[in-house]
């Protein structure tokens, strides 16, 4: 069996919206879902033009599975839905910030967000010291 590409599968975005994105070459943009009123970081997940143009009109943060190799909204299982409310490009336009109003955990895990159990540095000194 082929593993479907980007290119395979069928998208309904916008082509003034496709043709700005840089994707990656298996076609996809990190998507970076942030709580829209407090600035918290939750997630990191991944999208091809469909899961963008699903994220853009329905309301609900759609991703792509890399490793299971479909689509996923966030919360269809797990009752822990995310509320878009805003969608932005970076300055080179390969990726997206998603602010969210998160219902519930982000993270799989359960936890709020997936950035707060293995924090690597918790007090950075400053570069002039």
């Amino acid at each position: 069996m082929v593993p479907m590409t980007s290119k395979s599968r069928p998208s309904r975005l916008g082509p003034e919206i496709a043709a700005r994105l840089k994707r990656s070459p298996d076609g996809l943009l990190p998507a970076i879902a942030q709580q829209y009123d407090t600035g918290e970081v939750l997630m990191l997940g991944w999208m091809d033009d469909e899961a963008l143009h699903r994220t853009l009109t329905t309301g609900r943060c759609t991703y792509w599975s890399r490793s299971r190799q479909e689509y996923w909204v966030k919360g269809d299982t797990s009752g822990h839905v995310q509320w878009v409310k805003s969608v932005a490009l970076d300055c080179d336009a390969d990726t997206v910030l998603v602010k969210v109003d998160q219902v519930g955990a982000a993270c799989h895990t359960g936890a709020r967000t997936c950035f707060d159990a293995d924090v690597l540095v918790a007090n950075v000194p400053a570069a002039d010291q």
